[in-house]
């Protein structure tokens, strides 16, 4: 993609965003009623053909047995005593039917008033549908170059690697670099909800997160042992035992474990693996130009994202009445996160991997507003590959390799989001948190997100891995819920700035080394 493709995205990337949010916050609460008076039509009929089907017809199916036992009765010349007995039954039959037609009567009556209600609203709920699958397209289309283009990133890298020593080293030093950036990132967040302290005094919650139910037996060492090998599914896990139903659970995890070791074992095959070689080399470059296509979507996506996600929870009237709500918990998690990605990764790649922080956060501004609408590291790395590649200045070896890795097992946003809520629930429920907790909080928030790749619900799972570690109420997620789908977009972006940092700090260490990309 050239410069001017570039620049265009960039710019349609800021509008849509601009204008996706204006759109959402000034006409999503007519968009959300919208969405329930369809939905109230669409119960009330399903209401009344299920009643018209289990009722209505076998009252009708019943009298017309009847009948015609007692048309049979009158043709074979039987007393009046039993005639009489089918005249009763076939009133009683009678009255059914003219009682179900009455309830149906008054279902009908219900939908129709639905459907009255829902005409004034038609025109928002088609614009809310179309705007809606325009985000769902490019979503979806984003997820469905995910895993081959992880597959083939990191076989490429490998490959571009050369010497299979060279592998271990470069993957040690990535994961060194995720596990440090990730514990910078935690101590930040306990040491900022302890001096802010953002849940004290306020009200604790008696509701229960229904979706936590069935995980509270879940503990950070299950939770470790289930990212290598995981019993209920066969492709789940790091190491699952089908390739092929990983790629289709879309567990990255797994996916990059593979790719690992076939690239790893074919760097060693020689001549032989030759072909093979080629063709992951062309494969590459040609899932590449399928990313570049679907990039010049990106504004039409990110701006259906938006608009639908602020139309989903009521418009902006809603969001702020969140906001204020958990305003001081809000804040601490956005400060925090802040003080992570403007102070301490700009300083890291400004002292390791020698660039101008603000010229490369400019660079990575399509991926990070991405980020932030798709609120997925995985479904953004096309996008950051791109941008770190074409935009940074990274090698593709160093981009093919480290961002898979990251965009699966560097969850700094997480990590810091989780310490800070667990903590948060803690001053909730008046539970003091002293060294030890919060050394606990440490280990579990920062090994649970590395961890969260290879678990379902993974945000919610960790956060229940935390909680029973320190031994808090599980419904105190209840309270974060309604607040959580924003605050998760601040995260992934984090995340995905974390990634873009790891790739251009290991590249320059590589480049370092005088290995130079195949």
């Amino acid at each position: 993609m050239g410069k001017k493709g570039r620049h265009f995205i960039l710019v349609g990337l800021l509008i849509a965003l601009v204008l996706g949010t204006l759109l959402g916050t000034m006409r999503g609460a007519s968009m959300h009623d919208a969405t329930k008076a369809h939905d109230a039509v669409a119960s009330a009929a399903a209401e009344r053909r299920s009643f018209d089907y289990e009722v209505l017809a076998p009252a009708r199916l019943d009298y017309e047995k009847e009948k015609l036992q007692q048309d049979t009765l009158i043709k074979a010349g039987f007393d009046e005593r039993i005639l009489a007995e089918s005249e009763i039954e076939l009133t009683i039959a009678r009255a059914r039917i003219e009682d179900a037609e009455s309830t149906s009567d008054k279902y009908k009556e219900i939908e129709a008033e639905a459907r009255k209600a829902y005409e004034p609203h038609s025109g928002w709920y088609s614009a809310y549908s179309i705007i809606k699958f325009s985000g769902k397209l490019f979503l979806n289309l984003l997820n469905m170059l995910v895993i081959p283009l992880v597959a083939v990133s990191i076989m490429t890298g490998i490959l571009s690697l050369g010497d299979i020593r060279h592998v271990g080293r470069t993957g040690l030093r990535t994961i060194t670099y995720y596990l440090i950036t990730t514990a910078i990132a935690v101590c930040i967040g306990i040491i900022l909800v302890n001096i802010i302290g953002p849940g004290t005094g306020m009200e604790e919650s008696s509701t229960i997160a229904g979706r936590v139910r069935g995980k509270e037996a879940v503990g950070i060492l299950d939770t470790i042992l289930r990212v290598f090998v995981n019993t209920e599914s066969p492709g789940k896990g790091a190491f699952p035992k089908n390739i092929i139903a990983a790629m289709g659970e879309m567990n990255v995890l797994g996916v990059i474990t593979f790719s690992l070791i076939f690239g790893a074992a074919l760097t060693t095959v020689g001549e032989k693996g030759r072909v093979v070689v080629n063709f992951i080399v062309g494969l590459n470059e040609v899932i590449l130009k399928m990313v570049h296509w679907v990039l010049l979507l990106l504004p039409i996506g990110v701006f259906g994202l938006i608009v639908s996600r602020l139309a989903e929870v009521g418009g902006g009237t809603a969001v702020w009445v969140e906001l204020s709500r958990l305003a001081w918990y809000s804040i601490t998690v956005v400060a925090a996160l802040g003080i992570h990605a403007v102070i301490v990764i700009p300083l890291i790649l400004f002292i390791f991997a020698k660039k101008n922080p603000l010229h490369y956060l400019k660079n990575l501004a399509p991926a990070l507003l991405t980020a932030f609408s798709t609120a997925s590291s995985s479904a953004t790395l096309p996008t950051t590959i791109e941008c770190v590649e074409k935009r940074g200045g990274v090698s593709r070896r160093s981009a093919s390799f480290v961002l898979p890795i990251g965009a699966t097992i560097n969850m700094d946003g997480t990590a810091l989001y989780e310490a800070v809520a667990v903590i948060f629930i803690a001053q909730v429920y008046g539970v003091p948190m002293d060294m030890t907790m919060l050394i606990i909080i440490f280990l579990t928030a920062t090994l649970a997100a590395i961890g969260a790749a290879g678990i379902p619900e993974a945000g919610l799972v960790t956060m229940v891995v935390v909680l029973n570690a320190t031994g808090l109420p599980l419904e105190g997620i209840a309270l974060l819920l309604s607040i959580d789908w924003l605050l998760d977009r601040c995260r992934t972006t984090v995340n995905v700035w974390g990634d873009a940092a790891g790739a251009a700090v290991i590249d320059r260490y590589e480049k370092d080394g005088k290995y130079e990309v195949a």
